[in-house]
């Protein structure tokens, strides 16, 4: 089962992403998304999906010259919804930005949030990605099919990380991988982080079993030989990574992320389609173009009204995948 794929904003690490001096030239001042002051909140901490996708895209958009002086801070807390509720109250704000996606979703419903993405402006949905199944170098499980026989034996002892809340990828992901190798969902023992970074660290201390997490987040430690993938979990082999997918493995599991942009509600009609026209210029730009290809990002570009319609159809797909699973 297939949920369709994957930016973030505000605080407990704020990180002022430097950029030249306004200008009055160039490719940003002459298509007009130059938004002096645009701050670009991260909904969970440092070194996360959210968090990568956010900086990653402030950098292209100043290297571009599409805008400068971007702001990148982080507010964390309950899957996404403390900061989720802090875009809300920044109601008619044109120059915040909140970076997110699946896991929010799914957050909103695990922590009965007052605030729903329904409250925010629709920006643009910018990537999806494939997770992958990841366990320590030290690991003794060298195969998918070595790591699934020890967890049907004993599901309750083998803990499975992930990056967001129940009901958000990192969840859905091994829940689905989990019934499709036998084991009830209810047996599965999976514990939340907040944020890829945060679960990174108990992967490489062993404090879980595996975790499961998105391509871009975990590449470089795949390639620097500290992760060790096991399978991805989309419809097709991730180029740079030598993993099988679950469903060439046995296990019919079709899962990939996205992640997009929403603003404040209560924006005028122009600090709207000014806020899409600089997430347009930066999709067409080079170094957006070259960023998808060096995090393992696809493609998924939607704005404005479209991509709210997808958030609606989004928020009724996780429902209906929880109570499937019996979640």
């Amino acid at each position: 089962m297939r949920l369709s794929a994957p930016l973030a904003l505000l605080g407990a690490a704020v990180l002022l992403l430097v950029g030249p001096p306004l200008l009055t030239t160039g490719s940003g001042s002459e298509t007009g998304t130059q938004i002096p002051g645009l701050r670009f909140m991260v909904p969970n901490t440092p070194g996360g999906g959210y968090d990568i996708t956010a900086r990653t895209a402030a950098k292209n958009a100043e290297d571009a010259e599409l805008t400068h002086n971007i702001e990148v801070f982080n507010l964390p807390g309950a899957g996404g919804t403390v900061g989720l509720s802090r875009l809300v109250s920044e109601h008619g704000n044109g120059k915040l930005a909140m970076s997110m996606g699946l896991g929010v979703v799914g957050a909103v419903h695990s922590n009965d949030s007052p605030k729903t993405l329904a409250d925010t402006t629709p920006i643009a949905r910018l990537t999806e990605e494939q997770d992958v199944v990841v366990v320590g170098k030290e690991s003794p499980y060298t195969s998918v099919d070595q790591l699934v026989d020890a967890w049907k034996a004993n599901p309750g002892k083998l803990p499975v990380g992930g990056g967001s809340s129940p009901g958000g990828p990192d969840h859905l992901a091994p829940m689905l991988m989990a019934r499709a190798a036998g084991i009830a969902p209810k047996d599965v023992n999976y514990i939340p982080f907040d944020g890829g970074g945060e679960l990174l660290a108990s992967i490489l201390g062993d404090k879980v079993a595996f975790g499961v997490s998105g391509v871009g987040e975990y590449l470089d430690q795949i390639k620097a030989g500290e992760l060790r993938v096991l399978a991805v979990t989309g419809p097709e082999r991730v180029d740079e990574l030598d993993a099988p997918t679950l469903k060439e493995s046995g296990y019919d599991v079709d899962f990939t992320n996205w992640r997009g942009i929403v603003a404040p509600p209560g924006l005028s009609d122009a600090e709207r389609d000014k806020l899409v026209r600089l997430v347009e210029e930066l999709h067409d730009s080079p170094q957006w173009q070259k960023s998808l290809e060096q995090n393992g990002w696809d493609d998924a570009f939607l704005t404005g009204g479209k991509f709210g319609d997808f958030l609606a159809a989004q928020d009724k797909r996780v429902i209906s995948v929880l109570k499937e699973l019996g979640l």
